[in-house]
């Protein structure tokens, strides 16, 4: 066989073992589990759309017949809100309005952390609860990060031991771009009691209204599931960890007992931090795809998603030159080697290479297809992931050059020169 042959060969092979080896990472059926996936059947309005309940409503909207609010924990566990925010103005009036309008049974409240925003989020904040109604709101602000810690984990460390002097059973830990349906914190609270979990994290559905991110998104949510099989984070015997940061309902006493956020203070990629700090705690860990969680944030350009994907993915790598090589050279076999084998295969009247390339293509395309559909994309799509995976990696490799010249992990004008890498799969 001639070397195109044995390239197509291997990534034919390599999609067999994605396939069938790799927790089936593409499906898409990991949602909210016990009494909570139960009550989310009757799906409403998308958080963030029109629908979102305003000051001509009174404020919170009442408990619906279908989700009814009778059923669940007796009593509801107390619940504390905590939203770190640096520059949220652009979003927060569509999100927080979302939690303060939440219609939880039990005692609930949000501590929305100022991290020194220069854009008036705080004030906006306070307006925004006077406004809707619905949930105490408290605004604090820490004051700049301590040395050793990234903004967003000095931020919840302030939140979270403010709330903790109210008592609460549960934290839920939300980003400032993260609508939720009026039903989500009840929901989220009612799987982590019914099934026992310490930590119950929902990826939230990323907003896909421009070309860019209809062409990214979906795939950056593929790409994680690839490297972090849900089925095997939420395995009796996991072989995986991870959370999603947007949205992680988490046990007080395990956080404490976790010493989290303090173990995990220099983590960019906090989100995966903090679930392998729970779990090697003892901890439960679950992480799903979300039905009534909403990110509301904007990347209508494709300097928008790169600046996104690129400032944490050498931190993935753990800035490791070799973990770099190898990624490089795995997104190549992987994803660019079957289109490229295809087409040379033709057109050097190679059919080995040919066949196998196009099998190959065809296996990535039908791995990505139920991914598309959880984001309401057209399946013509899935063919393109392979243009995809070439700009994820000129970010990754984009995100290894910005860390060698001092600029690695900027977000929001502050700048991680080595920050600590997220903590291993298991």
């Amino acid at each position: 066989m001639s070397a195109t042959a044995w390239i197509a060969m291997g990534s034919l092979a390599a999609w067999g073992w994605l396939l069938l080896g790799q927790g089936f990472f593409w499906r898409t059926d990991q949602r909210l589990p016990g009494g909570g996936r139960r009550s989310a059947r009757g799906r409403g309005p998308r958080a963030g759309a029109s629908a979102r309940p305003g000051p001509e409503d009174g404020g919170a909207r009442p408990p619906s017949e279908e989700t009814g609010s009778g059923s669940g924990p007796l009593p509801w566990p107390r619940v504390a809100i905590v939203v770190p925010a640096r520059d949220e103005a652009e979003v927060l009036s569509l999100s927080l309005p979302s939690l303060l309008t939440q219609d939880y049974p039990g005692e609930a409240e949000i501590v929305l952390v100022d991290d020194g925003s220069t854009d008036g989020t705080g004030k906006l904040a306070g307006e925004l609860a006077v406004r809707y109604g619905g949930l105490p709101l408290t605004v604090v602000s820490p004051g700049e990060p301590a040395p050793g810690w990234t903004g967003k984990l000095w931020a919840l460390r302030h939140g979270m031991a403010l709330a903790r002097t109210r008592d609460p059973e549960f934290l839920l830990l939300t980003d400032a771009d993260i609508a939720h349906e009026p039903d989500s914190l009840r929901l989220l609270v009612e799987a982590a009691v019914t099934e026992d979990f310490d930590l119950v994290s929902q990826m939230a559905r990323l907003r896909v209204a421009t070309l860019w991110e209809r062409l990214i998104v979906p795939a950056f949510v593929y790409f994680f599931a690839q490297l972090y099989p849900f089925r095997w984070i939420n395995a009796r015997r996991p072989r995986a960890t991870a959370a999603a940061g947007g949205c992680v309902l988490l046990r007080t006493r395990t956080a404490v007992r976790a010493r989290v956020p303090e173990v995990i203070r220099q983590a960019v990629i906090d989100d995966v931090s903090l679930a392998r700090a729970v779990r090697r705690s003892g901890g439960r860990v679950w992480l799903g795809l979300a039905e009534r969680v909403d990110s509301v944030r904007p990347y209508p350009r494709l300097a928008d998603l790169w600046r996104m994907v690129s400032r944490s993915a050498y931190a993935q790598l753990r800035h490791n030159p070799l973990l770099l090589a190898g990624t490089v050279a795995g997104l190549a076999l992987v994803y660019l080697a079957p289109p490229v084998t295809l087409l040379a295969g033709l057109a050097g009247g190679d059919p080995v290479a040919a066949l196998a390339g196009g099998l190959a293509w065809a296996v990535m395309a039908g791995t990505y297809v139920p991914m598309l559909r959880y984001y309401g994309q057209p399946l013509s799509l899935a063919p393109t992931l392979p243009v995809t995976a070439l700009l994820y990696l000129f970010m990754t490799v984009d995100s290894a050059v910005q860390h060698y010249r001092g600029r690695g992990a900027a977000w929001k004008g502050r700048t991680y020169a080595r920050p600590e890498a997220a903590p291993d799969r298991r």
